[in-house]
């Protein structure tokens, strides 16, 4: 990692959710590495006090005890990776909880800036580094500590002159150590970064197949997979190359280490100066120092490994989510007397909880919409909803004054953009591709935010609306459509998560999707797997309408919905939605000028600036840019 320390920090936290659990974990692991340690210790007493004067009962009863011992060391050791196992894998259930919920709170741009795959990355390969660490590691660095520290400190109490002789070897040992990890730490974090690249390319290529070789673009393709290739394995072999050397310089020094030990020692017992047991014990001690170094080793690698990972899933959680400071939300209302009553009741009815002083809850005063009459008689009365608030009737009225914006500060979108939908108009967006049309819609969500102008709804400006609350009054249909994996009932309900069966089959007949639900093999009930790929195009999309019909919304927003539908389905469905969308605000988009006609207002959008408006037919005697789209389309036809 680029930051060792704050990365270490953020995972202890999640580690302190269950601190006694670890802390048993430890206390298991000392108790299984204290058996190990006096049980090598032991030999000394088993050979000088029973071996050498050929006590063969006394022999019996200390190798029973250190059988004993063995196994309290091996139940403890068998119980310390079975809780390490279960603590490891709840603290990763946390680590993807938490990211999953901070992705969702992420903005629209977030995306925009980030391959899928390379968000996936941190999901699956830099979460299972982090697993594995955690399976294997913390237990494991914890017991081979204690191990060679318990190792030395019982060598220097059998023979501090031979430890002198460890203790050299060891600081080598340790230099070595400490000279390759600082060389494999970059490549370890290039690893992990190329790994990420890698995976976005694979999985933007597995959902663009069609794509790929409509345009014949494999060969290409495959030289770009092929550098992403190479740069991983040139990265990941550099990291390799430097653990790999560690762990035979490592044992061949600790073989260096015993032969100079047991010659030394052979002498020192040779002149008397240490008794056989003693020189047993020490040997043994000697021969188990390179196991936990080694093992030490390869868990400090894996450490790294995974924080390199788990760097990279913070990165992810520190990431800016949405900003959201709106004090006006959505509640359900009935009327009482003439007046709007806020109730916990399902109505049908809605209106806007708006706070009487702005800010009251941190937000921003903003202008309201311009004291129109229209608008007037929507700010509703004060009371009914409670001290400090009133409640502004839900209509759809939306209205865009002198609005700018650009995706990136140095090219702007939309220029000034001013516009206004009533509540029950049907609203049309045309023009050539990159006039801004979707852009508007997206202003309608909050997906983005405006650099200047106002955008209200029901005379409210949307900043002081809450996005949840805000989106949940509307409805989008967009020309990309996504399906879940589910059954298609499922997909329907996803619009309105109460809905009852029978409001999932009126919708899907008003979208026109009923007929060809029913002819399915377990009709309603039928699996969607991989984004609907078992339906056509068309069926899809009648799909995605059904979803926005069952939400039965006060605005609905249609993003070329019909693109992949042949007209006759389109006229269908058009009636269906003009039923259903009655008294609401409807917002389309298309290409297609026959979805346009039935428009209250058409506007034409240019270059970011509304360069016509009006319905079909004014629009048709201005003989403007719609008459030219218009004629060109009829020559089509």
């Amino acid at each position: 990692p680029k930051n060792t320390k704050k990365t270490l920090l953020h995972l202890l936290s999640y580690l302190g959710h269950h601190k006694w659990l670890f802390l048993l974990v430890g206390l298991l692991v000392c108790v299984s590495t204290g058996a190990n340690l006096l049980g090598t210790y032991l030999l000394k007493p088993v050979i000088n006090r029973f071996i050498l004067p050929g006590d063969l009962k006394g022999l019996l009863t200390a190798v029973a005890g250190m059988g004993i011992m063995y196994l309290c060391g091996a139940l403890a050791s068998l119980a310390y990776s079975q809780l390490m196992i279960k603590s490891a894998q709840t603290v990763v259930q946390e680590i993807r909880q938490d990211l999953f919920i901070h992705v969702q709170r992420l903005p629209l741009n977030y995306f925009d800036a980030h391959t899928h795959g390379e968000l996936m990355s941190r999901f699956t390969n830099d979460v299972d580094t982090v697993q594995e660490a955690m399976n294997n590691s913390f237990a494991m660095i914890i017991q081979t500590f204690l191990t060679l520290t318990g190792t030395v400190v019982m060598m220097m109490v059998l023979s501090l002159r031979l430890s002198m002789i460890v203790v050299v070897f060891l600081a080598l040992m340790f230099a070595f150590i400490r000279f390759n990890g600082s060389r494999s730490r970059k490549y370890f974090q290039r690893q992990q970064a190329e790994l990420g690249r890698i995976n976005g390319f694979v999985e933007e290529m597995m959902a663009g197949q069609k794509v790929e070789k409509v345009f014949n673009h494999e060969k290409k393709d495959f030289e770009n997979f092929c550098v992403l290739n190479e740069n991983l394995r040139r990265e990941s072999t550099s990291a390799l190359a430097y653990t790999g050397m560690q762990v035979p310089t490592v044992v061949s020094l600790s073989y260096l280490n015993y032969a100079v030990s047991a010659c030394a020692g052979g002498l020192f017992a040779l002149s008397g100066l240490m008794d056989l047991g003693s020189l047993a014990s020490y040997l043994v001690y000697v021969r188990q120092s390179a196991m936990p170094l080694n093992q030490f080793t390869q868990q400090v690698n894996l450490l790294m490994t995974a924080l390199a990972g788990a760097e990279r899933i913070f990165d992810l959680m520190e990431a800016e989510p949405e900003v959201d400071e709106g004090d006006v939300t959505l509640c359900n209302v009935k009327e009482e007397e003439g007046r709007l009553v806020e109730t916990a009741e399902r109505t049908g009815h809605f209106a806007w909880r708006v706070p009487e002083a702005p800010g009251v809850s941190g937000a921003p005063e903003v202008p309201e919409a311009p004291g129109t009459p229209e608008v007037a008689e929507m700010l509703g009365t004060p009371a009914a909803a409670g001290t400090g608030t009133r409640l502004v009737p839900l209509k759809g009225d939306v209205r865009f004054d002198q609005v700018v914006f650009g995706y990136v500060p140095e090219k702007q979108v939309l220029n000034g953009i001013s516009l206004y939908a009533k509540p029950g108009q049907k609203i049309a967006f045309v023009g050539s591709t990159g006039a801004g049309k979707t852009t508007i819609i997206n202003l309608i969500n909050r997906f983005y935010e405006i650099q200047s102008g106002t955008i209200t709804y029901d005379g409210i400006d949307i900043r002081r609306i809450r996005k949840d609350d805000l989106r949940h009054s509307l409805a989008m249909v967009i020309q990309e459509t996504h399906l879940f994996t589910g059954t298609i009932a499922d997909n329907i309900r996803y619009g309105k998560l109460d809905a009852t069966d029978e409001e999932v089959r009126e919708a899907a007949r008003i979208a026109n999707a009923d007929s060809f639900i029913r002819r399915l093999p377990d009709g309603y009930d039928t699996m969607l797997y991989s984004d609907g790929s078992n339906l056509s195009q068309g069926q899809r999309q009648l799909l995605a309408i059904a979803r926005a019909a069952v939400a039965r919304p006060p605005v609905l927003i249609l993003d070329e919905a019909t693109s992949s539908i042949d007209t006759r389905t389109e006229r269908l469905i058009e009636k269906g939605m003009d039923a259903v969308m009655e008294g609401r605000t409807v917002f389309v988009i298309a290409h297609r000028l026959s979805t346009v006609r039935n428009s209250k207002a058409i506007m034409v959008l240019e270059h970011g600036e509304i360069i016509e408006r009006g319905d079909h037919e004014s629009l048709l005697e201005q003989k403007g840019r719609y008459y030219q789209l218009y004629t060109g389309q009829f020559e089509l036809e």
